[in-house]
């Protein structure tokens, strides 16, 4: 299986970069990927023709699926409730062969800090029992990134989701918003950070990319490449088994 993972579009943002959304595109109609995830901040501001702009560009975008969450640039200014209305839901879930992906919102309105929220670990730990390979998905960041400055924004519960999730056994956690790719791996849980796919607001000489992840469901056998949004320049960043 092959899944694409964008994040950090950022429509309506001045540095936004047109070209570069240009070159995702076709880049993606190559790889033709079963399954399109995007971690969020799809908008910048969270207007109206943000997410009209938004909706246009990722509906274009070539995959079987799709799957969605927003981001805390998303949900300013209402933004939520566009999200709701462009996506359907803030908490998508979608199952493909043995792989399960939960989906979840961790922005809060008007404020960039994250959030999951007791409510939400019941949902992820009823959608995901009994699952033979589990992969969650968010937009903010559940353990710090190097090369990001100073530490900010980590959801307030953290701890406890990470904790969730090592109960849980979940294989794969995706999110964004730091803007610079990276992943760890913590208690046998692979955990991808992408960078921003179509802006230049990137960190020293990090350039704008995204990551195609080839994931055989029956070994857990996975590599993931990060593709710059610039050049398309491809490089392995991570080769190995899921736990």
């Amino acid at each position: 299986m092959i899944i694409v993972h964008l994040s950090d579009l950022h429509f309506g943002m001045p540095e936004y970069v047109e070209k570069l959304g240009e070159n995702v595109s076709k880049k993606i109609e190559q790889i033709k990927p079963e399954l399109l995830i995007i971690t969020g901040d799809i908008t910048d501001c969270g207007y109206l023709e943000d997410y009209e702009e938004a909706k246009k560009f990722i509906d274009l975008l070539k995959s079987e699926k799709k799957l969605i969450v927003p981001g805390n640039h998303d949900a300013r200014n209402a933004g939520y409730l566009l999200f709701e209305e462009f996506f359907k839901t803030r908490y998508p879930v979608m199952k493909i062969g043995n792989l399960k992906i939960v989906g979840v919102d961790s922005s809060e309105p008007d404020i960039d800090d994250g959030h999951i929220g007791r409510s939400t670990y019941n949902f992820v730990r009823r959608e995901l029992k009994g699952v033979p390979l589990k992969m969650v998905v968010l937009h903010h960041h559940l353990i710090p990134v190097p090369n990001t400055g100073r530490e900010r924004n980590i959801p307030v519960d953290a701890g406890d989701f990470l904790k969730l999730i090592g109960e849980l056994h979940v294989n794969l956690v995706l999110w964004g918003h730091k803007h610079v790719p990276w992943f760890w791996k913590l208690n046998g849980t692979l955990m991808v950070n992408a960078g921003t796919a179509t802006t230049r607001r990137t960190k020293a000489r990090i350039e704008p990319s995204f990551n195609v992840i080839n994931l055989n469901e029956t070994s857990t056998k996975i590599i993931i490449k990060q593709i710059s949004s610039k050049t398309l320049k491809e490089k392995i960043i991570y080769k190995g088994m899921l736990k």
